[in-house]
């Protein structure tokens, strides 16, 4: 559709709809899948009117079709159901309006659906969003709950109640959005992303009182699993759907098996609590119960010991081994110096004995010249010489004779 044109020369609209109408026109017809979120069937026309939507995203499309095209299906359709058309787009100039002429309609069956769900299961799971390793723990005690549930529904007030039934002082933060039907999904998501927005919510819960399949399949959407699998908080899926689990309880860090559930796992019970914190208490008393008498039955034993009851006992027996190594050492000491006088008296009588007195006691004398030396020999001195004679009691001058 390149057309030369320009603020000067411009196209009018009702030539711009008849290219836009000839450019539909060349397209071909094509399966298209979607939820039906309105039905008109005017009476006596032949043509009824229905709008398709994306339950992934806020996209819908209008299909027309004839009587005989849908009158087949009419039983077992209704608003909310997934029809699968085969249509060819068709562009109304008068109205610039696009819209699809269907020729062949059916219903999605619960085995399609099902085989789809399970497609994206692998797929989803390929991709790591249902890991077990990447599932974060609850907190111990949460300070604000965020909930996205029906509103004044069973789920909810089944939350609520047993939640503060079991801790009064738990805080929530409640978004009531459309758990089935053709907004369901978007509600959600946009309510999970809220919470998880919110600096204070710990935790958050998707609840819905269990349902059919059809119901359920908002939780098994791609997009709220992708949703849940992006949220820094911990999410809780508590659907109540126990034979067909929906996609969401796989990428929840935690599934319930139903709202109640939920509000047990979540919230603890101040009663189990404080009997918790009194068999801690019980627990740690015995303990201490325990250590104090095992330390007193130790000081009884130490003190019960004889070092304990005379603890001059050791001083006493040191002060004895004390005296008898000093009198052992006194009588050692005592026999050496006998011995050494003994010796020593010996020895001195052989000195004596020996010495030069001893012999003048016995009437030697000693003869010395002036110069003080000894007569040996007769040949020594002459006639007329002045000898001294020494004695025992003394000396005396004495004359050498012709």
């Amino acid at each position: 559709m390149a057309l030369n044109t320009s603020a000067d020369a411009p196209l009018p609209v009702g030539q711009v709809s008849r290219l836009i109408g000839g450019w539909i026109d060349r397209l071909g017809a094509v399966w298209v899948e979607g939820q039906i979120t309105q039905i008109s069937r005017r009476p006596g026309a032949g043509v009824v009117f229905l709008t398709l939507r994306d339950p992934s995203h806020d996209i819908s499309v209008g299909v027309t079709c004839f009587r005989q095209v849908f009158d087949p299906i009419a039983d077992v359709v209704a608003e909310g159901a997934r029809v699968v058309v085969r249509a060819k787009p068709e562009w109304y100039a008068p109205r610039g309006q696009l819209s699809l002429r269907a020729t062949e309609m059916k219903p999605v069956g619960i085995g399609e659906l099902l085989a789809r769900l399970e497609r994206l299961k692998k797929s989803l799971a390929g991709e790591g969003l249902f890991a077990l390793d990447r599932k974060r723990p609850l907190p111990f005690l949460p300070q604000r709950i965020g909930l996205v549930t029906g509103r004044a529904s069973a789920a909810e007030r089944d939350v609520l109640e047993n939640a503060r039934r079991r801790w009064p002082a738990v805080r929530f933060e409640v978004r009531n959005v459309a758990v089935q039907g053709v907004s369901a999904v978007a509600q959600v998501v946009q309510a999970v992303k809220e919470l998880d927005e919110l600096p204070d919510v710990d935790v958050i819960i998707v609840a819905r009182g269990g349902g059919s399949v059809e119901d359920l399949l908002p939780f098994s959407d791609e997009q709220l699993v992708r949703t849940v699998f992006g949220c820094r908080t911990p999410v809780v899926s508590a659907i109540g759907h126990e034979p067909d689990s929906p996609l969401l309880d796989l990428v929840a860090d935690l599934r319930a098996s139903t709202p109640t559930d939920a509000a047990k796992k979540v919230v603890p019970d101040v009663g189990e609590e404080l009997d918790r914190v009194q068999l801690l208490r019980d627990r740690a008393l015995r303990t201490v119960r325990g250590l104090i008498d095992r330390e007193e039955r130790g000081l009884a034993h130490a003190l019960a010991r004889p070092v304990m009851e005379r603890p001059h006992r050791m001083v006493e027996d040191r002060e004895a081994e004390v005296d008898a190594l000093v009198a052992r050492s006194r009588r050692t000491l005592g026999h050496l110096l006998d011995r050494a006088d003994s010796e020593l008296s010996h020895t001195r009588a052989r000195v004596v004995a020996l010495s030069p007195a001893a012999t003048l006691e016995r009437g030697y004398a000693v003869l010395q010249r002036s110069d003080g030396a000894v007569v040996r020999s007769p040949q020594e001195v002459t006639a007329g010489d002045e000898l001294r004679a020494r004695v025992a009691e003394g000396e005396f001058a004495v004359r050498v004779a012709e």
